[in-house]
């Protein structure tokens, strides 16, 4: 089954989110094209139930997809808009058409407005699904009474964004949600996307490794570069473990510690990936026209999206130390298992 939806989509995110595409949206070009592909290829409501429309898989079955989107750094909410589809549909609400991404974090509700320093996916996503503690709100990107800005870094696709008027009314209650918050579920989405990228700039990595030449030998033969290089292959696949442990789940929404691990191994490791990529390529990775830093930008503006390592960690915690009856090692053993005991 993986290999089956891997394959599918890696073809169709070699086509549409080429490093060429990736540029050309990040300096302002249209994403019709590559979104209509996405809606023409079914995968957005792979979590939807079948008798709705969609395929009905789980989460542990479409991980493949997240991981694959990470890998292409595909500049679209692809998969927050497949989490909020089936979000939507569990609370009985109407889905809208175009890309959906979701903001769990940082969202402030005044009395007559709604604001956020930085929407993840802002400029490429049509509707904001954002948690304002109390209720669920479905958001506009474009429209009247909307301003949006971008922040420091001309080529992230975060967005800083602020609803004028009351637009809370119409929420959706934390009674009506599932039983993952919408933190966990974008906490899922961007540990897969930290695994994919990290994956893409490990194979970049070799590669230049390779075929970068020093004192007559490719740099990949030095002891010190592939001592480096281990470093990052093992936070690499630790990532990704940690990114496959979080979706695993036998419906659409994850359970929220196996979420909470995953987020904050794969925020740990997503610096050290990208340091050491970096430093491996040397003063060529660093440039705007080789393809790495794609990768490697995305790598931290995820680490801390939708909570950093610390944030997930201190969750953890407090999961524990709820747990008075359990030693540390039940704990583990019983709440931070793909299996439980």
């Amino acid at each position: 089954m993986d290999n089956l939806f891997g394959d599918s989509i890696e073809r169709l995110f070699a086509q549409i989110a080429t490093p060429a595409a990736i540029r050309a949206i990040e300096e302002g070009a249209s994403i019709d094209a590559l979104w209509q592909a996405l809606e023409d290829s079914g995968f957005l409501d792979a979590l939807v139930p079948e008798s709705s429309g969609g395929a009905g898989l789980t989460l542990a079955q479409v991980f493949p997809l997240f991981l694959s989107a990470g890998r292409h750094a595909v500049p679209v909410p692809f998969a927050q808009t497949m989490l909020a589809r089936a979000w939507l549909h569990h609370v009985h609400a109407p889905i809208p058409k175009g890309p959906i991404t979701i903001a769990a974090f940082g969202m402030r509700s005044g009395e007559n407005s709604i604001s956020s320093s930085a929407v993840p996916f802002g400029r490429t996503a049509q509707w904001v699904l954002a948690d304002l503690d109390s209720q669920i709100v479905l958001l506009p990107t474009q429209g009247v009474g909307l301003e949006s800005e971008l922040i420091a870094d001309p080529a992230s696709l975060d967005v800083a964004m602020r609803w004028k008027g009351p637009r809370a009314e119409n929420g959706i209650s934390e009674e009506a949600q599932p039983y993952a918050s919408l933190a966990e579920i974008s906490a899922v989405c961007h540990a897969s996307l930290i695994a994919g990228a990290a994956d893409k700039a490990l194979a970049l990595t070799l590669d230049y490794a390779g075929q970068r030449t020093q004192f007559g030998k490719p740099i990949g033969k030095f002891q010190a570069v592939q001592s480096q290089i281990s470093v990052m292959a093992e936070r690499t696949w630790a990532a990704r473990m940690a990114a496959q442990m979080a979706c695993d789940s036998t419906n659409w929404w994850p359970r929220p510690l196996l979420a909470a691990v995953g987020k904050s191994r794969t925020s740990e490791a997503a610096a050290v990936i990208a340091d050491i990529a970096h430093a491996v390529h040397g003063a060529l990775g660093i440039t705007q026209e080789y393809d790495l830093q794609l990768y490697t930008r995305r790598l931290r503006q995820w680490r801390l999206a939708a909570g950093n390592e610390t944030y997930w960690a201190s969750r953890i915690g407090e999961a524990l130390l709820r747990k008075t009856s359990n030693s540390a090692l039940a704990f583990i053993c019983n709440e931070l298992s793909a299996e439980r005991l």
